[in-house]
């Protein structure tokens, strides 16, 4: 009997990965490969939405890729594939915007957040159609669930609304998939600005923990963490945010209930607190970021690695789009 199939991705948009993708994503995905046919991508056509310099996204796709396979993504056991390799992503993601109303594309919270903060000049047409690209990269692969957080639900709503739509109109060619939304307690803030979700592309380096991050630094942001001036390592999200975050983070690293930390710090005051949870993110972090740069210091073997996964990910996704073709009533090419 076949597995169930996922799929899943992140965007090459910085130059490490932090906490906040290990804990709500890496470590999610490092689970369900071991019960799910799973698909990663490293995005790099969404990435296109923001301006970027073309040697360093091609860095930061290699970057990327290279942590997905530290942090335990296994190739061998998993496809995991640059998105600029499949061209199906693209051609998919026409066929389904021809399909997708431009009142439901302009109700995505996303863009809508994005323009107002931006402004429309500086808005393109690729962010509006964001939601549709990642409609066609969930079904390429007939996914049946989708690992995302909150900010990504409407998303696979609009996903969900599109296949649906395609196969009343066409004719059944894709699955529906499932949207899986992590925990809110896996949520990771912002070590200087502990109610702001941790962020790739915070204003100040000093908040955010990156995977590759020399373990030092890794331990001194820690040590500086904002927290309070009770003294109590207590969980209280509203009360005590910044505490409350390094307690998810200790909890999602080790493994332990958060009472349970709570106990064994009981008046030992923040310092002993921050000091073994430096040393957990040390210990956690130290080999991912050992294999990540033994994967960058063979660029040419990493490269292989991934044509070669995406060339199992071509197979399906082109099945996919050719019944799509054929429902469609595109003729096909003799």
């Amino acid at each position: 009997m076949s597995k169930p199939r996922l799929y899943s991705g992140m965007q090459p948009s910085a130059d490490s990965l932090q906490i906040g993708n290990y804990i709500g994503a890496l470590m999610q995905w490092r689970d369900l490969q071991e019960t799910y046919d799973a698909y990663f991508s490293v995005v790099d056509l969404h990435a296109l939405t923001q301006p970027n310099d073309p040697s360093e996204l091609r860095e930061k796709t290699r970057r990327t890729a290279a942590q997905y396979i530290a942090a335990g993504i296994e190739p061998s056991k998993s496809t995991l594939y640059v998105q600029s390799h499949v061209r199906a992503h693209a051609e998919l993601a026409w066929i389904l915007s021809t399909i997708t109303g431009f009142g439901e594309a302009s109700r995505m919270t996303q863009f809508k957040d994005k323009s107002q903060r931006y402004g429309a000049d500086a808005t393109n047409v690729g962010l509006f159609t964001y939601p549709v690209l990642m409609a066609a990269d969930i079904l390429l692969y007939q996914t049946d669930i989708v690992p995302v957080g909150d900010d990504q639900k409407q998303h696979v709503e609009l996903t969900r609304d599109l296949a649906e739509r395609f196969n009343a109109r066409y004719g059944d060619a894709f699955r529906v998939p499932i949207p899986v939304i992590q925990q809110d307690t896996a949520r990771i803030y912002d070590l200087q600005m502990p109610t702001a979700k941790m962020s790739k592309s915070a204003e100040s380096d000093a908040g955010v923990l990156w995977l590759l991050d020399d373990p030092a630094a890794s331990a001194k942001k820690i040590m500086r963490a904002v927290t309070d001036s009770e003294g109590s390592v207590r969980y209280d999200r509203e009360a005590k945010p910044g505490v409350s975050n390094l307690l998810v983070i200790y909890a999602a690293l080790t493994g332990r209930q958060i009472p349970a930390i709570e106990d064994e710090y009981a008046g030992r005051g923040y310092g002993d607190f921050k000091k073994g949870l430096a040393e957990v993110v040390v210990e956690e972090f130290g080999p991912v970021r050992q294999r990540a740069l033994e994967l960058l210091d063979d660029p040419a073997e990493l490269d292989r690695v991934l044509a070669a996964n995406a060339a199992r990910a071509d197979e399906v996704a082109d099945a996919t789009l050719a019944d799509v073709y054929d429902k469609m009533g595109l003729l096909r090419r003799v």
